[in-house]
């Protein structure tokens, strides 16, 4: 029951006036029932809620016809408010008795004596007391009565809930895709599906006639009956694995197993539950999807993917085991693709891998097709020092027979690098690019031979390999650099010029000679730009040499020029805007081109340096003498200075000198004189090798014995001092 609060006049809102003794009271009631509320107001909050009834209570006092019933509402009004414990019924009435005539006593309209006002407290508290004991008593059969109907109707859902259950049970039992069967903790197979029936070739009594533990397949996962015995134990809930049975006719049936415990009211195991999903054609499915996923379509050998894990395999660290990998190149296997076709090629590709697999059909040998025209043969065992070697025999020897194919018997030959070693001490990537590395060696040494590994030279190759990754990169950043060696004038001394070697300032090798990266920029072709920046430093320092040293500087400025250059379309053109830019004189620079590269060179070759010596550049042939010299052919190259290899010297080095080569030099040096040739000397270690050269009237020298190669600074500096 909620009463709504009266506004009152300022003069009762006085502490003293009517309205603030019935807060007072209001306020005592609140303090000594909250504590005993069940109710999610604060105290404040409450004694709001109080003072409505408290004004009712007030009312109820000063009635000039006196009737305490209406004091029931009051406390059904406490119940509503969740009053309802027995100590916030007797503090109520405590603070009835105690307080109400105390604060509300004067506030009627009619003045009561002190005997009344306590006989009217009475009643009221009487009255409160049975309405409070009245609505507590209705709630709480209410509350019995809601209580009583969800029993009946949860105990009601209940038992639809199982009906259903059960029969929607059945159903899925009955008529489920999955295989169904229900044991008892002994094995003894109860009661089974007809799918599981199905499953195991319809004979029911070929299921039922065994028990759950006689179902063993030598396929079985060692821990299928581990977890069988946890499980009937009551060690665990359930399982699942895959697991294969043998079906009525010997066949094999895999299936997904998912086995759970069943227990009964009091939690102890009663039964088990198996449910089994057909797998067989997936199963036999994935092996086909993986056979065509590690197995060449071509040859139908091993590709690649099974290699790989054969050979980590191999590998892994076992007391004793050994491996030897035989790497096969077939020689020459592009000229037969490209004459008569790749299926030509693929059918010979076929043969071979035939003859291969004939090789290797002992225990622990594998052979496998990597791509292209590469295989591989594996064998693993105690000593495989041997057998490695005896497998790549094997194979050489099975090649040799020709090949008929298409009318045409060709002989097909094969490279081979061989790696041999204990397992555990490299990955298979490393033993893979060894035997690589020595495939390429056997390669270069011939073919149809085998080499076996060699640290150093694995080493000596991936260095090469680093470098030549390195080498696009490297002029961009600026580590190349150029060093200059002294071309000496034998006749007085003086220097003639200079010849520019460019170094490469590597940021791991340090400072390589043009031996160990020249020749890989002709492989990848990044000698043209390379020699195109040669060039433009080297015509630009000779040209800052000719402004500082005008007294005697070095005259002219000596550039390698390797045979891709010369090929290259734009020669003359860069040449001749390098000097234009650089202002350097023609007859100041000397292009220096090795004798090999000019052997056998027609018209369209000798063009361009015919074009460069008509502008004044001088043509040098570098290193004469090393390359079947035709001496007639200098008549026809345009050539103005012939540089004699440092092999025509090494017998000057002492004293006396090698007649021999004296005479040889000293025939040389006249004919290339009457061909109005000049001649330069390489490789001058020895003070008696400059005297003998300067006799027999060669024209300029180089060499330690002058001074090696350095920085430009230093072009004068000739240590005159025997290098030997």
């Amino acid at each position: 029951m909620s009463i709504p609060a009266q506004s009152s006049g300022a003069p009762d809102a006085e502490p003293d006036g009517p309205e603030g003794r019935l807060r007072r009271f209001a306020t005592i009631w609140s303090r000594a029932i909250f504590p005993s509320t069940a109710t999610s107001m604060t105290r404040p909050e409450f004694e709001e809620h109080l003072l409505p009834l408290a004004r009712e209570l007030n009312e109820i006092l000063h009635q000039r016809v006196f009737d305490a019933s209406p004091a029931h509402g009051v406390g059904a009004a406490l119940v509503a408010a969740h009053c309802t414990d027995p100590d916030a019924l007797s503090s109520t009435l405590g603070v009835v008795d105690s307080y109400l005539v105390l604060y509300c006593g004067g506030n009627g309209p009619v003045e009561l004596s002190t005997e009344d006002s306590r006989a009217r407290c009475a009643r009221i508290q009487h009255a409160l007391a049975g309405g409070f004991s009245q609505a507590l008593r209705e709630r709480t059969l209410a509350e019995q009565e809601a209580i009583a109907r969800s029993a009946l109707t949860a105990r009601s859902h209940a038992e639809q809930a199982l009906h259903a259950t059960e029969a929607r049970f059945r159903a899925v039992f009955k008529d489920a895709a999955v295989g169904i069967g229900i044991a008892d903790l002994d094995g003894n197979i109860l009661e089974i599906n007809d799918t599981l029936t199905r499953m195991f070739g319809g004979l029911e009594n070929h299921v039922r006639s065994h028990k759950v533990n006689e179902w063993v397949h030598p396929e079985d996962s060692p821990y299928v009956w581990k977890y069988y015995e946890e499980l009937v134990r009551g060690e665990r809930e359930h399982y699942s694995v895959e697991k294969p049975y043998y079906r009525n006719d010997g066949t094999v049936l895999w299936t997904n197993l998912t086995v759970s415990l069943l227990r009964d009211s009091e939690g102890r195991p009663e039964y088990q539950l198996a449910l089994l999903e057909d797998t067989t054609e997936r199963r036999l499915l994935n092996l086909r999807l993986r056979y065509e996923a590690t197995h060449d379509a071509l040859t139908g050998l091993p590709n690649r993917t099974l290699f790989f894990e054969r050979l980590e395999k191999a590998l892994a660290p076992r007391e004793g085991m050994r491996f030897g990998l035989c790497y096969l190149d077939l020689d020459g296997f592009k000229a037969i693709n490209d004459s008569l076709g790749h299926a030509a090629g693929d059918r010979l590709l076929v043969e071979v891998a035939d003859r291969l697999q004939s090789c290797a059909t002992a225990p622990g040998e594998m052979v496998a097709r990597l791509g292209g025209d590469e295989f591989v043969a594996l064998t693993t065992g105690p000593r495989t020092q041997d057998e490695v070697h005896e497998l790549a025999g094997r194979i050489l020897s099975a090649l040799a027979t020709p090949i008929r194919l298409d009318g045409r018997e060709l002989t097909v030959r094969g490279s081979i690098g061989l790696v041999e070693g204990p397992s555990g001490e490299r990955t298979a990537a490393e033993v893979l690019r060894s035997a690589d590395i020595t495939m390429y060696r056997a390669k270069a040494a011939g073919g149809n031979r085998f080499a076996l590994a060699d640290a150093e030279a694995d080493a000596r190759a991936i260095t090469r390999h680093g470098l030549t990754t390195a080498l696009p990169t490297a002029l961009d950043r600026g580590e190349f650099f150029i060093e200059y060696q002294p071309l000496v004038h034998l006749g007085d001394g003086s220097v003639h010029g200079a010849e520019a070697l460019v170094r490469w300032c590597h940021p791991q090798h340090g400072v390589l000679g043009p031996d160990r990266f020249i020749p890989l920029a002709e492989h990848t072709g990044l000698i043209v730009p390379l020699g195109r920046w040669v060039l433009e430093e080297s015509v630009r320092q000779a040209n800052f040499w000719q402004e500082r040293h005008t007294d005697g500087g070095p005259l002219r400025i000596n550039v390698n020029l390797s045979p891709t250059q010369l090929h290259h379309p734009r020669l003359v053109a860069e040449t001749v805007d390098v000097l234009e830019r650089s202002g350097l004189e023609p007859g100041a620079l000397c292009l220096e081109v090795t004798e090999s590269a000019l052997i056998g060179a027609d018209d369209d070759l000798l063009k361009p340096l015919r074009q460069l010596a008509e502008m004044g550049v001088d043509i040098a042939l570098d290193d004469f003498g090393t390359g079947y010299s035709n001496l007639a052919n200098l008549r026809r190259l345009p050539v103005s200075v012939l540089k004699l290899d440092r092999s025509f010297t090494q017998g000057m080095q002492h004293h006396p000198a090698d007649p021999v080569d004296l005479k040889i030099v000293e025939g040389i040096v006249s004919l290339a004189h009457s061909l109005d040739l000049a001649v330069t000397v390489e490789g001058v270690e020895t003070g008696a090798q400059a005297e003998q050269l300067r006799q027999l009237g060669c024209d300029t020298a180089q060499g330690w014995y002058y001074a090696r190669p350095g920085a430009p600074d230093r072009i004068h500096s000739l240590l005159l001092a025997d290098a030997v």
